[in-house]
């Protein structure tokens, strides 16, 4: 350790924490980060929005050339059920890969600065200082830790365990097509645009991503969609449950999802959706899905200990900011951290006090937009007025919309 320096223990080694733990290198910070996998995450994650905010902080740490692997849209297409296009918003939007970012931010972390398998247990507080400790019986001491371990956060289950994820009452299928397999007819239609489709009670929508091989080369690009559909706690459950009858949980691998559901969701895309988006889903051998959930943090800081990224807040996706949000919550910690480098305390005083702000409005901001979505449950009549409509115009521009103060503290949220 330089003399002098500080340390900050990171606790998940994923895009949150290497936002964090590059973004505070920066400002002379020591750091060490502690991943509970074994290996690389590159294969993790699919297809990204990008927002303005996360250029410029990639920027900051001298990954330039990011925007340039990135694949623009500028529409924005709704087809009706004929297969006919009967909405059209034209605003630009960009679309990376996870494995772009993780790479880029991970290639600039030296190997002894990260570990893998490092399953966090308990953490421990005492004179300014915070010592983690794991299963393997190792204790690691510094002078912060910071927690960037996900949705299932151990560091949130240890200084609020009250704070838990809430379902939303929808789930999202999901599933991915190559650029080849589509049509001629098809991919001079769609490809290159934002596609939306709006069954009663439902949502749809596709977009390109950056294939397999994360480049941005016409050929080896992919279409990737998401479709939204209502589902209660005890249908979850039924999802969840796999050939022989053991239920998962409120998630489940690919591999373990019932055939009859995946000959189901393919039967409802040729009844519910227009036939271009209906030939996407069907292209997919095994769709697979997700529960929409989200979580809102009353507290950032405990101590020494801080959380950012999902561990912080979860807003549901129709929002598309969750890695630009890390990039920003690490941001604003860095920077509190080096507007007082002599009062550890009060900048993390500081940084709480930006970051609830900031991600309790975003959390807000995904609530209204799948407002319609959760309200599927309820009688028409005990809906409240965003659950019971929606205007599918202000759907397609809000969907995604950059993570702006004006977006923030809007009173009128798309649903």
């Amino acid at each position: 350790m330089t003399p002098g320096s500080k340390r900050a223990l990171i606790i998940g080694g994923s895009l949150a924490g290497l936002f964090a733990a590059n973004l505070l290198r920066k400002h002379g910070w020591q750091i060490s980060i502690y991943e509970r996998t074994q290996g690389d995450l590159a294969s993790r994650g699919a297809g990204i929005g990008t927002y303005r905010q996360l250029f410029d902080i990639m920027a900051n740490l001298g990954i330039q050339d990011l925007e340039a692997k990135c694949i623009p849209l500028k529409r924005r297409l709704c087809f009706g059920p004929s297969g006919d296009v009967v909405h059209e918003v034209n605003k630009l939007h960009t679309m990376s890969a996870w494995a772009t970012i993780y790479n880029a931010l991970r290639d600039l972390v030296p190997a002894h600065e990260y570990h893998s398998g490092k399953q966090l247990v308990s953490i421990e507080q005492a004179n300014n200082r915070v010592t983690a400790v794991f299963s393997d019986g190792c204790r690691e001491t510094g002078d912060l830790l910071v927690s960037a371990d996900g949705l299932r956060s151990t560091v949130r289950q240890q200084f609020a365990p009250e704070i838990k994820p809430i379902y939303a009452g929808y789930v999202a299928w999901r599933g991915m097509v190559d650029e080849n397999d589509f049509s001629t007819e098809d991919h001079a239609q769609i490809f290159e645009n934002y596609a939306f489709g709006f069954p009663e009670g439902e949502q749809f929508l596709a977009y390109p991503v950056l294939g397999r091989t994360n480049e941005n080369i016409r050929g080896k690009r992919s279409y990737n969609f998401v479709w939204y559909r209502p589902a209660s706690e005890a249908q979850l459950k039924d999802l969840c449950t796999d050939e022989h009858g053991v239920c998962h949980g409120s998630a489940i691998a690919p591999p373990l999802i019932r055939k009859e559901l995946t000959v189901g969701i393919k039967a409802a895309a040729k009844k519910l959706l227009a036939p271009q988006l209906a030939r996407i889903v069907c292209q997919v051998p095994q769709p697979f899905f997700q529960a929409i959930n989200d979580l809102e943090s009353k507290r950032l800081v405990f101590g020494r200990v801080a959380l950012i990224g999902d561990a912080a807040f979860i807003a549901r996706p129709h929002v598309g900011g969750g890695i630009t949000k890390a990039a920003i919550d690490a941001q604003t910690l860095a920077q509190a951290l080096a507007a007082q480098p002599d009062n550890i305390d009060q900048a993390l005083s500081v940084f709480e006090t930006q970051s609830l702000h900031f991600g309790g409005g975003v959390v807000d901001r995904s609530r209204g937009l799948g407002a319609y979505l959760e309200g599927q449950h309820k009688p028409f009549e005990a809906r409240t007025p965003i659950q019971q409509s929606r205007d599918i115009k202000k759907v397609m521009q809000e969907q995604g919309a950059a993570l702006t103060n004006e977006l923030l503290n809007s009173t009128d949220p798309a649903h």
